[in-house]
Formats: structure tokens, sequence, C-alpha cells
């Protein structure tokens, strides 16, 4: 984001967007705009790209500001193709299938480097989309033991 410019001309068109009071909508609508309806999936959609602020209570604890979304439903309902657009759009990214994904996958391997022939640390897909968005699609496809992984 740091890399876009805004010009005036984007600015009078943001600030008449405001003036409507239906940027929300417009935004939620504004996401895989190919996908008809789906406008709660698309707002909440919509909120994991934007995200929130981490707040500090008086005690020193830390609420984080970030959402997880687990989207469920039924077969050909545009589940996947919502992942892969916000895959796309977050600045960093990643879209995996845990079908094909073992828990190495989503978190580290350690690989040969070919030209050096040494062991390399590679990351996964949860180390690439650090502090960005993960989107893994099939979840109920992987492995129990692959799905644990995860959370270590």
């Amino acid at each position: 984001y740091s890399e876009m410019i805004v010009d005036p001309r984007l600015v009078r068109r943001i600030d008449k967007y405001r003036q409507t009071g239906q940027v929300y909508e417009l935004l939620a609508k504004s996401i895989a705009p190919e996908i008809f309806g789906h406008l709660d999936v698309k707002k909440a959609l919509l909120l994991l790209l934007i995200g929130g602020v981490t707040k500090e209570m008086g005690d020193g604890m830390k609420i984080r500001g970030d959402i997880n979304i687990c989207l469920m439903g039924d077969p050909g309902v545009a589940k996947s193709q919502l992942l892969k657009y916000i895959s796309k759009v977050a600045p960093r990214g990643v879209y995996t299938s845990g079908r094909g994904s073992s828990g190495v996958g989503l978190t580290a391997a350690v690989m040969r480097d070919p030209v050096t022939d040494e062991m390399v640390l590679e990351g996964g897909a949860l180390v690439l989309a650090d502090n960005g968005i993960c989107c893994i699609d099939e979840f109920d496809k992987m492995d129990d033991t692959d799905r644990t992984a995860i959370h270590e």
C-alpha cells in the first residue's frame, strides 16, 4: 500500500463515495464482483482484509484486532473463488488447498539446495503469509495430523 499514489482526483472520488453513506456496501460489493450475491460473506472478507487495531487493556493484556474466518457451505457456492480473490488482493496473500497440503507444506520444510547442495529451511504457506492472509481451501480434506501442525 505504501507504493500507492493518491492524486487529488482519487481523493475527490473517495470523498464522493463517503458522502453517500454506502461505503461499506460498495466496498463489499467490489470483492469478487463476478460472484453475484453473498453480501454478508463479502462483508466479512472485507473486514478480514482491512483488519482492526490491537488494543491494550489497563492490566497490560493485549487484544488482537485481526480476525480468522472459516467459510463453510454447500459445494459450488463460490467459496474457493472468494478465497482465491482475497489471496490475490491481499498484500501478503497465499492460497493453498488442504487436499494437497501437508503440515510441513503449511509451516516449513528442510530442503536440499540444488545449487549449493546444502540443507535449507523453506517456509510454507503460513510462513509466507505472515502478517497477511493465508487461505486454506478444502480444510476438511486434510489429515488430522497435518491440521494440528497449524497450531504448532
